[in-house]
């Protein structure tokens, strides 16, 4: 007997089947065999009805994305208000800039509109005038044109004296100084004709000048009323400005989180859109998770998910679901994206991220910190999460 052969009989003795007997022998390696099978088959069952709905990677991280707190308006900080680590409410003031700048713009805004408002009310007036001052042309013209009649009435007889003594003056009857006195006053009548007509020439221009000035102001107060007028919309748009501007100074946290990266200090001077400070919403705290590309073929938008934190460990289980896969893989999105386009290229399995959102009740009880290690498994078996 071979020594294979002693140490099998050796071991089917420690296991206590009786070499001796053959058929007991042969039954004993069917049980054996069976065991074995069922074994196999349990565990294949398991993995395709269990285990292969499941796919998990450890490659994911707590994320969030931070609110930056910067400035609207520029200005010298006057007081800062947290410091990093400190928790702040939404609308809670973070930073306060020194004002004056803005309270004498906003001084300047008011006066500007105050003046804008007695500016539209002389509008309205200077209406009213120039409609009086048309009424006063119109009857300066009328009285240019009787002005006119009676000089051109004058002008008629005065012609007929002179007419009358020129005619006379032959037969002796009318002396010199007659004659010529009637010559003067037919000179005098002419020229008082022609200065009462460039009178009604001035009175007509007068009048027309009046209705244009009226027709000028009148563009500035047509089919609006002393509130809507433009010039006072702009007044006080501007005087809204200035006071937002104000407001602007008291800089004011946007989300509920922790405040992170101050970088802000007392005194400093600032510009607007200058990072002053972040804050982490952790309420709002989700994980990104980098899955092979092997596992994504059953993965869906609205798959429940497993997710452990190694800050708790694996006794602490927080629910979430699937909200979305990145539209390429993180080498795609890279600084320096690899080029696989040369000759000595080795494939290389890539990972895409998955964002999976999670419970806030669950966050509430135990927060997160973003970038923390987490490990995420999908059940892929679900299709999606109503």
């Amino acid at each position: 007997m071979s020594k294979m052969e002693s140490q099998f009989f050796e071991a089917a003795e420690q296991a206590g089947i009786d070499t001796r007997n053959p058929q007991r022998r042969k039954h004993h390696f069917f049980a054996l065999g069976a065991t074995v099978l069922s074994a196999a088959l349990g565990y294949g069952l398991y993995v395709y009805f269990e285990a292969s709905r499941y796919v998990s990677t450890d490659n994911a991280y707590a994320a969030v994305e931070t609110a930056q707190v910067t400035p609207a308006v520029g200005g010298i900080v006057r007081e800062v208000l947290v410091a990093d680590t400190q928790h702040v409410r939404q609308g809670e003031v973070v930073v306060v800039l020194d004002d004056t700048d803005a309270t004498l713009a906003l001084d300047q805004a008011e006066a500007e509109l105050g003046r804008s408002l007695r500016r539209v009310r002389g509008y309205a007036a200077n209406d009213e005038s120039l409609a009086a001052q048309i009424a006063s042309r119109a009857a300066e013209q009328t009285r240019a044109a009787a002005q006119v009649a009676s000089a051109e009435g004058d002008l008629a007889r005065a012609r007929i004296d002179l007419q009358r003594r020129e005619a006379l003056a032959d037969s002796g009857s009318v002396s010199g100084d007659e004659l010529t006195r009637a010559r003067n006053n037919f000179e005098t009548a002419s020229a008082n004709l022609a200065a009462a007509r460039a009178q009604a020439v001035q009175s007509r221009a007068n009048h027309q000048a009046a209705v244009g000035s009226r027709e000028a102001n009148a563009v500035l107060i047509a089919d609006t009323t002393e509130e809507n007028n433009p010039e006072v919309a702009l007044a006080r748009a501007r005087r809204d400005q200035a006071r937002v501007n104000l407001e602007r100074t008291v800089v004011r946290a946007p989300v509920d989180g922790v405040v992170a990266r101050r970088a802000v200090q007392v005194g400093q001077q600032i510009q607007a859109g200058a990072a002053l400070l972040s804050v982490v919403p952790l309420a709002k705290m989700h994980v990104d998770a980098n899955f092979k590309e092997v596992q994504l073929h059953k993965v869906k938008v609205g798959q429940p998910v497993v997710v452990t934190a190694d800050l708790y460990g694996s006794g602490v289980k927080y629910r979430g679901v699937v909200s979305g896969l990145s539209g390429g893989t993180g080498s795609t999105f890279a600084t320096i994206p690899a080029q696989n386009a040369t000759g000595n290229w080795i494939k290389v399995v890539q990972r895409v991220p998955v964002r999976i959102e999670l419970d806030p009740a669950q966050l509430a009880a135990r927060p997160l910190q973003a970038g923390l290690s987490m490990v995420a498994t999908i059940d892929t078996r679900v299709a999606t999460v109503q």
